[in-house]
């Protein structure tokens, strides 16, 4: 899940207070509803826009904890827009500190937090491997992953390959969104040429029955969001129709196959969801109670950081 997009209404109200735009609650939920993928990029953009200071991401760090307590999650991997804070000219290292200090908080609540440096594609590869630069200068262990987003049709993955080198070399595990408006051979190449090992979305795996087997025997999990898929008009994109419904996810295929899942709630506040709403959408897929507890216990399994069941 990102950060950004873990924003409610009222926080970004409290955002633009804070800075000068001021925005209603109403205002902010007509910009939360979506016709397509671009749409919510720019709505996205819109928010992150109002994150100016180290203070704002303690802010959001803080009004994400009591929304994962309040569903009893006890670990998160939360992924920063960390590319989006260097287009801005913020210092990751000053905003880190703030999530940090809020993160730490939640703690003896029972909520661990761990967190994903995230580059944006259409940025390039020079954006990218400062990301990994940041994540480094950090310095800390609850930096546990480096990702890229974005527009995963924009640049070629092949270009990133020396970036992800990099984050291997200072222990970082790599991710990457494919496959969520891409096809299969976006996730192939993600795989093949940068060794990630978890996936974002890759719902466009389900065309290809070989690299549904190459993810199970593997063991590379997907980053499953199904309202995202729905909200941003990737699931209606992949299956070649105007509107989906969330019974033809392909969720259930993909698990069937063998393929890890990890159920996401990718920008929860944008998509209007909760991790519980995503395992409801998941049992009106068809899945029944013993592959939900399955999902669950993948969610622990390919956790980037130990984490008791």
């Amino acid at each position: 899940m990102h950060l950004e997009g873990s924003l409610r209404a009222e926080a970004v109200c409290a955002l633009g207070a804070k800075h000068g735009v001021p925005v209603s609650v109403e205002e902010v939920l007509q910009r939360y509803a979506y016709g397509n993928f671009l749409e919510f990029i720019e709505t996205f953009k819109w928010v992150s826009s109002l994150l100016r200071e180290p203070e704002d991401y303690g802010l959001a760090l803080r009004d994400l904890g009591e929304q994962l307590l309040a569903q009893r999650v006890v670990y998160a991997e939360v992924t920063l827009s960390v590319g989006v804070m260097l287009l801005r000219h913020q210092s990751p290292e000053k905003n880190f500190e703030a999530i940090l200090g809020a993160a730490e908080s939640f703690v003896e609540r029972g909520l661990r937090i761990n967190f994903v440096f995230d580059a944006v594609r259409q940025f390039g590869a020079s954006a990218a491997m400062r990301v990994v630069e940041a994540a480094e200068q950090c310095a800390s262990r609850a930096i546990v992953a480096f990702g890229i987003g974005g527009d995963e049709l924009s640049v070629p993955a092949v270009e990133f390959r020396s970036v992800y080198e990099r984050a291997a070399t200072v222990g970082l595990h790599r991710l990457m969104h494919a496959g969520e408006i891409g096809g299969p051979q976006e996730i192939r190449n993600a795989i093949e040429l940068l060794g990630v090992e978890r996936i974002g979305h890759g719902i466009g795996a389900v065309h290809d029955p070989e690299l549904m087997r190459m993810l199970a025997d593997r063991g590379i999990p997907l980053e499953v969001c199904p309202q995202s898929n729905i909200r941003t008009g990737a699931l209606a994109r992949q299956l070649g129709v105007t509107e989906a419904q969330i019974e033809q996810h392909p969720l259930p295929v993909l698990l069937r196959r063998g393929v890890p899942i990890v159920l996401s709630t990718d920008d929860p506040a944008m998509f209007h969801t909760s991790l519980a709403a995503e395992y409801e959408n998941a049992r009106r897929m068809g899945l029944r109670e013993e592959e939900l507890i399955h999902v669950v216990r993948m969610g622990f399994d390919h956790a980037f950081s130990s984490v008791p069941a």
